[in-house]
């Protein structure tokens, strides 16, 4: 049986990358996007099937919910790759201008797994990996000399994929907690310092050295670990 994997933020970056690499391990994808024009060009590119999900909008999840209950009535894999990085100094940034990366990164994340809970109930086996940053990490951003202490303009961001992490761990443990979910299991990921145009893309990895660790945690089997933050070689100290 086919395995249904659905990756958010996905028609190009990382996302795109992602998808790619599922695809060519027989998984059927769906590659989410808020552009449907742009995410129809990018699955023609890879051989998946689009779907139009702006994760920021709770009409447009459960459209995309029940799309996949109807059309293949189970999900096996959920990639939440979708990301926002507003950029703007650490001392300006008001509470008003945290929303929009927060809504994206935090309550989007949340908005698409509580409405994807129900298919994913319906797999034998299923996956969710949440795609976080190194700039989460209390071990970098409080050591002097790295990069991420001295990003000052990357301040929303950062916080809002501590609060992936968190959520990760919380859903890891909910689950373990419950007979009838049990079978999920959800772990955070980084790609690593990736060119896309999050960063204008200053990153020294390319999108699909980026996208190996979702894809792994992605199609892990029954003795993997759940609500682990990892990079492609292991865990991360957080």
């Amino acid at each position: 049986m086919t395995t249904i994997a659905l990756v958010t933020g996905a028609n190009k970056g990382i996302g795109l990358a992602t998808v790619r690499q599922l695809v060519e391990r027989g998984l059927t994808v769906l590659l989410g996007s808020r552009d449907l024009e742009g995410g129809e060009r990018a699955a023609r590119e890879v051989g998946a099937r689009p779907v139009q999900l702006d994760i920021t909008d709770d009409r447009s999840v459960r459209n995309a919910a029940e799309f996949i209950g109807s059309e293949f009535g189970r999900l096996d894999v959920l990639v939440n790759n979708a990301g926002l990085l507003v950029r703007k100094p650490a001392l300006e940034v008001s509470a008003e201008d945290m929303r929009a990366e927060f809504e994206t990164n935090v309550f989007g994340l949340v908005r698409v797994v509580h409405a994807m809970l129900p298919l994913l109930r319906l797999s034998a086996a299923a996956r969710i990996v949440n795609v976080s940053s190194d700039s989460s990490l209390f071990s970098k951003t409080t050591d002097p000399g790295s990069m991420f202490a001295q990003s000052h303009d990357s301040f929303v961001y950062s916080a809002t994929k501590a609060a992936v992490n968190m959520l990760t761990v919380k859903y890891a443990n909910a689950f373990l907690a419950d007979p009838a979910l049990r079978h999920i299991k959800v772990n955070a990921v980084t790609p690593g310092y990736v060119a896309t145009d999050l960063n204008n893309f200053a990153g020294v990895r390319t999108t699909d050295v980026g996208a190996r660790v979702s894809v792994h945690w992605a199609t892990v089997g029954s003795d993997a670990p759940t609500g682990g933050f990892f990079e492609e070689d292991g865990p991360m100290p957080w």
